[in-house]
């Protein structure tokens, strides 16, 4: 049986055991996780508890104990060794997930991997669920930035076990960290990432089912000053700019608002530059999103790995408003005519 979330808290010394009783009492016919509740109480932030949660020991921790996805479907006949290997270079050199890269390859589709995963290895599946509505209290007991990274969404409570929508049901760690933070068995139900992430835009982040951003853009710079000299510039062009500090909030503000551009800091808390790009370009739903990295490393082969990374454009600090502007126009204006090409 896992070591319950208070448990952990309290011997990693970010709480007391009389903070964690009472806690535990305001719980009580609350519908709320115990995370939430401490945060309400200003003992801790959701970051500390994940935080501690991740810090602590898995038992899968050990690669022998661990079945790693990719030879589960050379072993079942869904692709080849070789293929697996070139997957696994591809994958290593991009940051990108083994399934994305397969299905870039054309060698599997996302639901065809998750329908062959079903029938080699008997788990259930599920597709179609996000306009489906759920409890609040289900909803509560895993955190929203939790959800975000690990790409889970929360389907039934039934006594002890918890099915849980997830891409891979292999990932043992995720397992274990969800057994850890409700004190419940994880049933893994496949799902494509496309369908979580939907589900938590739709329930965590309450996003509308159509999100239609306009001409929105999203400035994420953990310098007030920057991101105001940016914002500033831009309102001016009659541009709608919503701001974020970090790379964890900016992918919330990505999923809820779909803007037409992100212009992102390479250098940022939680999530830096380079994961937030990662993150938008791995998800269906906002992978056309064109992002443009700013950084206080201008020298020309910075430019040219961002650029060789991905990113649509690569500004450098210190940021002058006339080159924002005419980045900003010329990034929307090809974007446009790719997308009606």
């Amino acid at each position: 049986m896992p070591k319950q979330l208070g448990e952990m808290l309290v011997a990693a010394g970010i709480i007391s055991n009389v903070t964690l009783e009472r806690a535990l009492a305001r719980q009580q016919g609350s519908g709320k996780r115990l995370g939430q509740l401490l945060e309400e109480m200003g003992v801790v932030t959701e970051d500390e508890v994940m935080t501690a949660v991740e810090n602590q020991l898995s038992p899968f921790a050990d690669s022998g104990q661990r079945r790693q996805l990719g030879d589960l479907l050379v072993e079942a006949g869904i692709i080849s060794a070789t293929t697996l290997e070139r997957a696994l270079q591809r994958s290593k050199a991009a940051g990108k997930r083994l399934g994305q890269v397969l299905e870039e390859m054309g060698v599997i589709t996302e639901q065809e991997l998750v329908e062959a995963l079903g029938r080699q290895f008997d788990f259930k599946t599920i597709t179609e669920f996000a306009s489906r509505s759920f409890a609040p209290e289900l909803l509560n007991l895993l955190p929203t930035e939790f959800v975000m990274k690990r790409v889970v969404f929360p389907l039934m409570q039934r006594e002890f076990q918890l099915a849980v929508a997830i891409t891979d049901p292999f990932d043992s760690e995720t397992s274990d960290l969800i057994a850890r933070i409700t004190g419940l068995q994880l049933v893994p139900v496949i799902a494509t990432r496309r369908e979580i992430l939907e589900a938590i835009a739709r329930h965590y982040l309450h996003s509308p089912a159509n999100a239609d951003a306009s001409e929105t853009i999203l400035v994420v710079e953990d310098s007030p000053t920057v991101a105001t000299v940016i914002q500033s510039a831009l309102v001016k062009e009659g541009y709608h700019v919503i701001t974020a500090s970090d790379g964890i909030e900016a992918l919330k503000l990505v999923l809820t608002h779909r803007p037409r551009l992100v212009i992102t800091d390479a250098q940022m808390p939680r999530l830096d530059g380079h994961g937030l790009f990662r993150s938008i370009k791995a998800n269906p739903l906002t992978a056309a999103i064109p992002v443009i990295m700013l950084s206080g490393k201008a020298s020309t082969d910075d430019e040219q790995k961002a650029l060789a990374a991905g990113f649509f454009d690569f500004i450098p600090k210190p940021v002058q408003p006339v080159r924002i502007v005419s980045r900003t126009k010329r990034a929307l204006e090809l974007t446009s005519k790719m997308r009606s090409s």
